[in-house]
């Protein structure tokens, strides 16, 4: 790599540790700051829910943009590494606000979302009625990833190196399991397998029903990205640039490849070939089978979001709020739009609508067949 190829590295690097200390900020609930949140969204039965950045679940009907909020999750002393502590100077009053990063899950009537104050939260669907908190009286460590949900169980990885798998309709604890460090990823479920990603470097596979280890992956960085499964491989991105492919049964490796930045966000596969976001402000388009790279798109900004593929095409964001399509059989790539907002989050898909949750307390729309720019839905209580 040549220098300017290192110094652009070097500074995508330092951008990345940047918004990682302004999130852990965020995470907590210090008074008079407002938490970050990287939510994305899920829909069910004509409404998506969403974590929005008030530390709120929000369900929006898609049909007549009507909105229902759920109550602000609750701060809790000594949340994270900035959590109201009496070196923060002050307590969790005020403007107080618990961040929400992973994306809501539903199971038959209830929805699920996880806060930074190390709480598990059960909605009803319709009217967003608190059902059931975990823990009731006192808080786990902070959650960072989202929930998966298999069967009648929610299965979540957190800040203390946990995994942990609940009754989805009690939320009584299942079983857990304890990793060598953090987990912030997301888990996927496969085959009665649970995949998840530690700070310690390690991708684990775990039996769903007891949580026992089927195996593990070491990588060379960490591991946060939220795992995909395709024909039986298993996809994973590292904080070491190398995106992996492993077999799912058994964790060896079948091919990696090196970007030139860390891969954050879930890929997207299409033809069998994956499409992989990195922050270093590509997509990389790799073989399947063997890794072997494709095209790459250089997008003028790094992307943490997970695309959506919408109708043979990947919609992709960057963090800056800009807003590509990838046409998947040509390969073409466009434009679609600028936002001028942050986006963390992954991206959300509903009946040809592209929902982009920006840093403006927003749902942005677009049409993914015309690219038409729909009116934005504010997730802004009232």
């Amino acid at each position: 790599m040549n220098l300017k190829g290192r110094g652009r590295v070097g500074r995508l690097i330092l951008l990345v540790i940047l918004i990682l200390a302004v999130s852990l900020v965020g995470f907590g609930c210090v008074k008079g700051l407002a938490p970050i949140g990287w939510s994305g969204g899920i829909v069910s039965d004509g409404s998506l829910f969403v974590g929005s950045k008030e530390g709120r679940l929000v369900a929006v009907n898609l049909a007549d943009e009507s909105r229902l909020w759920a109550e602000p999750l609750k701060p809790v002393s000594s949340t994270g590494f900035f959590g109201c502590s009496p070196a923060m100077g002050g307590g969790c009053g005020g403007a107080s606000r618990v961040a929400i990063y992973g994306t809501p899950v539903i199971y038959e009537d209830l929805v699920y979302i996880a806060g930074y104050n190390g709480k598990i939260y059960a909605y009803n669907a319709t009217s967003l009625g608190l059902r059931w908190v975990y823990p009731r009286e006192s808080n786990l460590k902070p959650f960072v990833g989202g929930i998966a949900v298999f069967g009648d169980k929610l299965y979540i990885g957190g800040e203390d190196g946990k995994v942990y798998a609940f009754d989805a309709a009690t939320g009584d604890l299942v079983w857990e399991f304890q990793t060598d460090d953090k987990i912030w990823g997301t888990p996927t479920l496969y085959n009665d397998t649970l995949y998840i990603g530690s700070f310690d470097k390690k991708l684990y596979a775990l039996d769903a029903a007891d949580g026992s280890l089927k195996w593990y992956f070491t990588a060379e960085g960490s591991v946060i990205a939220t795992p995909l499964v395709y024909n039986d491989v298993l996809y994973i991105g590292s904080f070491d640039r190398h995106m992996y492919a492993l077999n799912a049964f058994d964790g060896s490796l079948k091919w990696k490849f090196m970007g030139e930045n860390w891969f954050w966000a879930e890929p997207v596969v299409v033809n069998d070939v994956i499409y992989a976001p990195c922050l270093d402000g590509k997509v990389y388009l790799l073989k399947a089978g063997n890794g072997a790279k494709v095209d790459e798109y250089d997008m003028d900004g790094s992307v943490s979001s997970r695309p959506v593929v919408v109708d043979g095409s990947v919609i992709i964001t960057t963090r800056k709020g800009v807003v590509y399509s990838i046409a998947t059989d040509t390969r073409e790539i466009r434009q679609m739009a600028d936002f001028e907002e942050d986006v963390d989050g992954p991206l959300t898909e509903y009946g040809g609508i592209v929902y982009i949750h920006t840093a403006d307390l927003s749902l942005q729309r677009i049409n993914a067949a015309t690219g038409a720019i729909l009116r934005p839905v504010s997730l802004e209580s009232q």
